[in-house]
């Protein structure tokens, strides 16, 4: 909850101005992979606006737009996906996650090469059967004249 007279937006807005790591040594590996995905997702999405800047809109050949946008996003993305990380109650979600995934019961590779072959072969068969009563049905209302 938050403080009493406090807004919670400004504890976020004090959280991005701060350049230390909550919890350095916990739930690293969530953390590494969440921070991956979305560095992944705002490179992707500066690398298509800057797409967008120099296919959709006649700048001339001033390249600072083309570039230059796209990249100052990149780089105020980066921070604030690396203070979203850090943030406190999302940070702790990921350590409790990481923590979770530890008393998982992972199959063996044998036993998870078996289930996704049950998985691919039950898709198959649905489709096929899908298929199957697609023709039949069209067959069907082609014969008595309802569609041509």
């Amino acid at each position: 909850m938050a403080r009493e007279g406090s807004f919670a937006g400004l504890d976020f807005g004090r959280e991005l101005l701060r350049a230390d790591t909550y919890k350095p040594s916990q739930g690293q590996v969530a953390r590494k992979i969440t921070l991956t995905s979305l560095v992944v997702v705002l490179a992707v999405g500066c690398w298509r606006l800057s797409e967008y800047l120099r296919g959709g809109v006649n700048w001339g050949e001033s390249w600072q737009v083309y570039y230059g946008i796209p990249l100052a996003i990149l780089v105020l993305g980066l921070w604030v996906c690396f203070r979203v990380n850090n943030y406190p109650k999302f940070a702790d979600f990921l350590i409790s996650v990481e923590g979770e995934m530890h008393k998982v019961s992972w199959p063996t590779w044998p036993v998870l090469v078996r289930s996704s072959g049950v998985v691919v072969l039950l898709i198959f068969f649905l489709a096929f059967s899908l298929f199957a009563f697609d023709i039949f049905w069209r067959s069907f209302f082609e014969f008595i004249g309802v569609v041509i």
